[in-house]
């Protein structure tokens, strides 16, 4: 029999007794229904204590309160009243054990002392279940939702690693000046270390690559010749900073390329680079318009 079977079965079988409060029905298996609804009770039961506490976030200290909950839910039947009150305390334990706190990990990373308004997403939230007059339409809702987010995201952000685009600035300001450098107009900065004397990549071109890249207080956080494996991708496949690099080199070329943060991660946390982080890189263009 399948599972799906034994939840129908289920059904059927609970509307035939009453519960109160937090008590269990006492099992009494005097017919091969008897046994069988009891067999399928117990069975449904597999992995649902572990459920409950992984992913409901149920502390198993007031299971009594649960047991509570599911007596009512059971006997609730076709009430379509209560079904809906139901639903929402289900949607509504979501709302609280999930997503804000998905959204406030999300916004304000590690700080557990800050959080979103429960007041003022309870507010929209309601109207735009309800079809009630809201402030703004869905559509708009998700855009200025993604919008402040990012900007919210950046002030955090520069609270904790203002000093690093700080001293990634000065950085590129003080190697602007030195001999070899120069600057593209997006800000990139380079050094020619070999002149290669082949085709320039468009932004789709295949190309194939040896690299290093480091932080500038020198530590390197990748390099493809310590894989002894080249790379091969796309010039329009990395961040920006590459991307604009690459399609000013000549295959063949060796350079070491400056990148700003916001041609680079910016805001955002990548392994051993934090946020704001000026990135530097060795890059040899071994070949441009590669097949695989």
């Amino acid at each position: 029999m399948k599972k799906l079977m034994f939840v129908a079965v289920m059904a059927i079988v609970a509307a035939g007794f009453t519960a109160c409060g937090n008590s269990a029905p006492k099992a009494s298996l005097k017919t091969d229904v008897d046994t069988m609804s009891y067999a399928i009770g117990m069975a449904q039961t597999q992995g649902l204590r572990e459920y409950l506490v992984s992913s409901l976030g149920v502390d198993t200290a007031y299971m009594g309160e649960f047991i509570k909950g599911l007596n009512e839910g059971v006997n609730a039947g076709d009430n379509a009243k209560k079904a809906a009150y139901y639903a929402g305390i289900q949607i509504g334990q979501q709302i609280s054990n999930r997503m804000v706190k998905g959204i406030n990990r999300e916004v304000f990373g590690d700080d557990s002392t800050k959080t979103i308004s429960l007041k003022n997403f309870m507010a929209a939230f309601i109207s735009g279940t309800t079809g009630k007059k809201a402030l703004m339409t869905v559509e708009e809702a998700q855009q200025l939702a993604q919008q402040k987010m990012q900007e919210i995201k950046a002030r955090e952000m520069m609270k904790t690693y203002g000093p690093n685009k700080e001293a990634g600035e000065k950085f590129l300001k003080e190697n602007a000046t030195k001999e070899g450098v120069k600057t593209l107009a997006n800000g990139i900065q380079y050094k020619v270390l070999t002149e290669g004397k082949g085709a320039v990549p468009a932004d789709t071109s295949l190309v194939k690559v040896n690299y290093e890249g480091r932080l500038i207080d020198g530590t390197v956080f990748d390099s493809s010749y310590k894989r002894n494996e080249p790379a091969v991708f796309r010039a329009n496949q990395v961040i920006k900073g590459w991307t604009e690099a690459l399609c000013h080199m000549p295959a063949g070329s060796v350079w070491e390329v400056y990148i700003p943060q916001d041609m680079a991660y910016g805001e955002r946390e990548q392994g051993d680079i934090k946020p704001f982080s000026v990135l530097i890189f060795k890059i040899e263009l071994l070949e441009a318009n590669t097949k695989r």
